[in-house]
């Protein structure tokens, strides 16, 4: 990868830069700060060590005479300075390799022992061009040069808003490629959406990777369509502030922390209620399969075709069963799966149609507590929406994922959507939303059981099996409905759980 290089006008922005490369930084990252005595070395550590202590004044003295300063931030980071350096065999009584295994390293004149620096270490060579202006250059490590990039980027990008001067901390992220920050200043805050465009995955039916298949959003422009759709029609959306589409960020709207369960992670029914109104307000809504966006371009929503509802269903055949069985599902019984899930992938489609945003549900539901009706409820993560059938969004938030739902509060829950619903339609055809709740109910069950093994074994995210009984036992309830009695069977006769 060629040296990045980076300009600064002062001190200021010199503590800017590192604060903006500590947002990147993970345990066992190494920095080597190399340039002539008084050009800013120590000027950027203390931005670095300043932003992971969350203190912009936070003591940082230098380590000229120690030769190191320990910090215990997250992730924690050892300031090494090595002017004074008087052999390698005090080198090695600092400690620096115990330093790297617990946190990060920042180390200055590392020249004095180049043959000791990791190969994965990123170099950052600073220049005095004409006081106060410096050059920044960093060569090395790719994967940590290549975040210290995508951060400079999000900082460029807030330059050109006017929050450029808003303090930049991180969020959780999600199962997702997107991480967030939090955008902040004083009592104002904003919420600053990183994802960038990713690349196609391998192709893995007729040619076509699975997020083309499955409807996935592939950039921000999806989400900005979606977005401008529901705030249309009055709904709760996040307003988005500033957006760069080709970059793939945006900065919107943060309607806060406070959600629809307790500390204990315990449903809210009033909350849940509220959601469930929303929903039936939601799907009176006729939308409209095209938006435009401020660039000019067309975004087309996607329908939840037959394909995208097979190729969800398949992870459970790929990693689920494999996980419990031991081993790969017979041929007979992969083509009696499919079978199966094609016609119930023909029956959704003859039913009640809307915008389902897919991921209606306790993390992606925020409460706004002031506000009455709807407005209570903002909703965020619809950019892989699609249409499809109404029971998909209602299914998704009375069987819960991440919290237990009660079968006594799910079936409120569907009572009352129905309730709502009719009370706007007496035409509305319960029959049917029952089948095609149970029916979505399971097929989103199905995915998730897939994805859950696939998150633990391909991509090191043990944390989601916790979840697994829960949704196992969603499962089993969707199974009750007639309209999934094939299904029922055909589990009690290959998965052996």
């Amino acid at each position: 990868m060629d040296p990045l290089v980076f300009i600064s006008a002062s001190e200021e922005e010199s503590t800017k830069l590192g604060s903006d490369i500590a947002m990147v930084l993970r345990e066992g990252d190494f920095l080597c700060l190399s340039g002539n005595l008084g050009v800013g070395k120590s000027v950027l550590a203390r931005g670095i060590i300043r932003h992971l202590a969350d203190d912009e004044n936070f003591e940082v003295p230098s380590p000229t005479y120690t030769l190191c300063q320990s910090y215990e931030t997250l992730p924690a980071i050892a300031h090494f300075d090595l002017y004074r350096l008087s052999s390698m065999d005090e080198l090695e009584e600092l400690g620096w390799e115990d330093a790297l295994e617990a946190g990060c390293v920042i180390m200055e004149w590392p020249e004095r022992c180049f043959d000791e620096i990791p190969t994965e270490a990123v170099h950052i060579e600073i220049s005095d061009l004409d006081e106060p202006i410096r050059e920044f250059k960093f060569s090395g490590n790719s994967n940590l040069l290549n975040r210290i990039k995508r951060s400079c980027e999000i900082r460029h990008f807030l330059n050109g808003t006017p929050h450029k001067n808003y303090k930049r901390s991180h969020l959780m992220g999600d199962a997702s490629a997107r991480s967030y920050e939090l955008i902040a200043s004083g009592s104002e805050q904003l919420l600053l959406m990183n994802a960038p465009a990713l690349p196609d995955g391998p192709p893995i039916k007729d040619g076509k990777p699975y997020s083309k298949i499955a409807h996935l959003a592939e950039d921000v422009k999806a989400f900005v369509a979606i977005d401008e759709l529901i705030r249309s029609e009055q709904f709760c959306a996040p307003e988005i502030k500033a957006q760069d589409l080709d970059g793939g960020l945006l900065l919107i709207e943060h309607f806060g922390s406070e959600g629809i369960i307790d500390s204990q992670r315990v449903p809210i029914a009033e909350r849940y209620m509220a959601a469930i109104e929303f929903l039936a307000e939601f799907h009176q809504c006729k939308f409209q399969a095209e938006s435009k966006l401020s660039s000019g371009e067309t975004y087309t929503i996607p329908t939840y075709d037959e394909q995208a509802i097979l190729i969800e269903v398949d992870l459970l055949l790929q990693w689920y069963a494999p996980s419990l069985s031991g081993g790969k599902i017979d041929t007979a019984d992969i083509e009696k799966f499919e079978a199966i899930w094609c016609n119930y992938a023909r029956t959704i489609q003859t039913h009640e149609q809307t915008l389902v945003m897919r991921d209606y549900h306790s993390p992606n539901i925020l409460w706004r507590e002031n506000k009455v009706g709807t407005e209570r409820i903002g909703v965020i993560d619809f950019q892989d929406a699609v249409l499809g059938p109404i029971a998909y969004d209602v299914a998704s938030l009375a069987q819960d994922a991440r919290v237990d739902v009660s079968s006594e509060l799910e079936t409120q829950l569907v009572n009352h959507y129905i309730a709502c619903r009719k009370a706007k339609n007496t035409k509305f055809n319960t029959a049917e939303f029952r089948e095609s709740y149970a029916i979505m109910a399971a097929q989103r069950a199905t995915k998730i059981l897939g994805i859950f093994i696939r998150l633990n074994e391909r991509d090191g995210k043990p944390g989601y099996l916790k979840h697994l009984p829960r949704v196992q036992e969603y499962l089993q309830r969707s199974l009750k409905h007639p309209a999934l009695y094939a299904y029922k069977n055909w589990l009690e006769s290959v998965i052996k759980q």
